[in-house]
């Protein structure tokens, strides 16, 4: 398997500064999302294609909305 140099950002909605309830994506790879475990940055990475991403980010979204109503 090919070996990428992911840059990997974390979201500012992540646990406050502890961090520790995330997951880091890197988008700098054109065609693929990244997205790993912040606790584990040495751990496992899946990757996805951007639109499979999308799709799931709209989802999180709306399941994040209802539940805050």
């Amino acid at each position: 398997m090919a070996e990428f140099d992911f840059v990997f950002v974390k979201s500012s909605y992540s646990g406050g500064d502890a961090g520790q309830e995330c997951v880091e994506v890197a988008r700098n790879i054109p065609g693929t999302v990244a997205v790993r475990d912040s606790k584990v940055a040495g751990g496992p990475v899946v990757v996805v294609a951007p639109s499979a991403w999308a799709a799931f980010a709209v989802y999180v979204g709306q399941r994040t909305s209802r539940a805050s109503h």
